[in-house]
């Protein structure tokens, strides 16, 4: 069944009466922040069972033995399967089929097309629900910002919402990260709210750290190996490496997301790009336009998830240094040669 996302957060908190959920679409980070939700229904000490689609198509079986079994310790459990596409329908199939499961079941797919058979199966099965995820515009980008930052005690006008918004191309999870460092900055929280306005986006905000990004960010976007190497060196040398370039490329990706999915939708890239008008700085404009034609929905959602990820083990003890930083951001600018 086709579900709201008001309707898929609230059978996340109670998912009783459903076997699996599918969250798809091309907004990745939106997809993974109803993963929280499930987390926080299951309740603090639940375990999550991590699988990916690769393996239930190995062994089909092993997602309803998952969704039916009890956890070591007798507590909540719930399964998460990704990345998950048709590989998985066997298993799929298998869980609606057995005769107990228990335990919500998570499938995060990414860009799927009209012709899915997942997707199809999850549309007509009235015991699951899906819901596709596009990243927000407009005055729903702006609600969205001013409720993530009321929970971390910061009080943003519509044009500074907006303005955030914008910045982070309504990516949730880059959203998250930059709110939460406007919260540290201005001493927030839920209990002392603080009012956040342009000055402290100024400092601190997304567009503070970036600095003279462009080149390397279109490098990554146009498959461009050895200009990516050049602006590499260059940045090295000035001292600017690991999670400035990671967001940087984060919020170029999250962007042609956003666009490519109103093409996929029916519209044409160029009524998409004229759509923009001045949110989208001049000088960006013919370079966004090439990396909307070549880029599709699926692999943005792809790059995106791996470049959240490697800001998470960026800022874990022990994780990745700048040299790591590099191979993803080259990963990715080979994804986008192969494109062509």
């Amino acid at each position: 069944m086709k579900a709201k996302r008001a309707e898929m957060e609230r059978a996340l908190r109670s998912p009783s009466a459903w076997r699996f959920f599918l969250l798809y679409g091309p907004d990745d980070s939106g997809s993974h922040s109803l993963i929280r939700v499930a987390a926080a229904g299951a309740g603090d000490g639940a375990e999550r069972v991590e699988l990916t689609g690769a393996e239930l198509k190995a062994d089909p079986a092993r997602l309803a033995d998952e969704a039916a079994s009890i956890s070591l310790f007798g507590g909540a459990r719930y399964i998460v399967v990704q990345p998950a596409g048709d590989e998985s329908l066997a298993a799929v199939e298998a869980l609606l089929q057995a005769p107990a499961a228990g335990n919500p079941v998570l499938l995060i797919a990414g860009a799927l097309k009209p012709a899915s058979k997942l997707l199809k199966l999850a549309l007509a099965e009235p015991a699951a629900l899906a819901l596709a995820s596009y990243a927000p515009e407009g005055q729903e980008a702006e609600r969205l910002v001013i409720e993530m930052a009321r929970a971390e005690g910061l009080v943003a006008r519509p044009d500074v919402a907006r303005r955030l918004a914008d910045a982070c191309a309504g990516n949730r999870a880059i959203l998250a990260l930059e709110l939460q460092k406007l919260a540290l900055y201005l001493d927030s929280a839920p209990d002392r709210p603080r009012p956040l306005d342009h000055e402290a986006l100024d400092a601190v905000g997304a567009a503070a750290e970036e600095g003279d990004l462009s080149r390397l960010v279109d490098s990554v976007g146009n498959g461009n190996a050895a200009m990516l190497q050049a602006e590499l060196l260059r940045l090295s040398s000035e001292g600017v490496e690991g999670i400035p370039l990671i967001r940087a490329v984060l919020r170029r990706m999250s962007l042609l997301s956003r666009l490519r999915a109103q093409v996929e939708r029916g519209s044409s890239a160029d009524a998409v790009m004229a759509s923009q008008g001045k949110s989208l700085f001049w000088r960006e404009k013919d370079s966004v336009g090439r990396q909307l034609s070549r880029w599709r929905s699926d692999a943005l959602a792809r790059s995106i998830s791996r470049l959240l990820e490697a800001e998470r083990q960026v800022k874990a003890s022990g994780g990745l240094g700048p040299t790591a930083v590099d191979e993803e951001l080259f990963a990715i600018c080979r994804q986008a040669a192969r494109l062509r």
